[in-house]
């Protein structure tokens, strides 16, 4: 069986690749996250998981029988990427801006070997409820928007504003469980690998 590393500095990956009964090991994979002109939040998510992935396996060139898998989320409102804010004025619009609204959320996972890479994609539907603008600015101060795609955690504090999902939670935290496990069971690496089958 192969290795597995997960080339995301995620702490939610990596709670979620361990729910799942998978072994791996992480491997630092920084790449350019600027969207290309004229790049659809579909191809970006895409472009972006797989970079992640073979900047992981570039790092482990020393390390033969190894697979690795990036992942990519992107909030999307009305066609446009709304990634990490930049500091507290540009989490603040980014979170009145979904306020009372539906917005996606794409998620991109890439497994790559060295022979070849499969993408997966995932697209769940978010609706949040108003959001009043102390509500974004006490919210900014908790440090939970900084380092978040679209200035919110869907599994932390942002909970409170959910009113409804369609699609796949855990895609929306950051990993699409059910598509992983499929993925990594193409690459001969089954999830639930702590129980003992009878």
């Amino acid at each position: 069986m192969s290795s597995l590393y997960l080339a995301s500095g995620s702490p939610r990956r990596r709670e979620l690749l361990t729910q799942i009964g998978v072994p791996f090991s992480v491997v630092s994979a920084s790449i350019d996250e600027t969207p290309l002109i004229g790049e659809s939040p579909a191809c970006y998510v895409e472009r972006l998981a797989c970079g992640k992935a073979k900047a992981g396996l570039a790092a482990l060139a020393e390390i033969s029988g190894v697979c690795v898998l990036g992942a990519d989320t992107a909030v999307i409102l009305d066609g446009q990427i709304l990634g990490k804010p930049l500091d507290q004025a540009d989490a603040h619009a980014m979170l009145l801006a979904l306020s009372d609204r539906e917005h996606e959320v794409l998620t991109a996972i890439a497994v790559l070997n060295d022979q070849r890479c499969v993408t997966r994609l995932v697209s769940s539907r978010v609706r949040f409820r108003s959001i009043s603008a102390q509500e974004a600015t006490t919210y900014w101060h908790s440090g939970e928007p900084q380092d978040k795609a679209g200035s919110y955690a869907i599994q932390g504090l942002a909970a409170v504003f959910v009113t409804g999902l369609n699609g796949s939670y855990s895609a929306v935290v950051g990993l699409p469980i059910c598509e992983t496990a499929e993925l990594l069971a193409d690459f001969g690496i089954p999830c639930w690998q702590h129980l003992s089958m009878r």
